[in-house]
């Protein structure tokens, strides 16, 4: 805990930008995912990260469902034919 309050005290602008940059990317990185993964559902899963980012269990499963969207069709379109 003193090395956290260390950093935390300290005038580390830099590093303090750097830390928040990563939380924001590892926050939406289901969104990111999901340009690749699941576009149709992208802007659902966009809003989703905001409030899952609390929840880790949450977080999961937004990122389950934005990287498991082209799968699910392809299994689905096999299913159908």
């Amino acid at each position: 805990m003193e090395f956290i309050d260390k950093i935390l005290a300290s005038d580390n602008t830099g590093f303090m930008a750097l830390l928040g940059l990563a939380v924001v990317v590892i926050w939406f990185l289901p969104a990111m995912l999901a340009l690749a993964f699941n576009r149709k559902h992208f802007k659902l899963i966009l809003l989703a990260c905001i409030p899952a980012g609390f929840s880790l269990i949450a977080w999961g499963g937004v990122m389950v469902w934005a990287t498991t969207g082209k799968a699910v069709d392809k299994y689905a379109n096999r299913a159908n034919t």
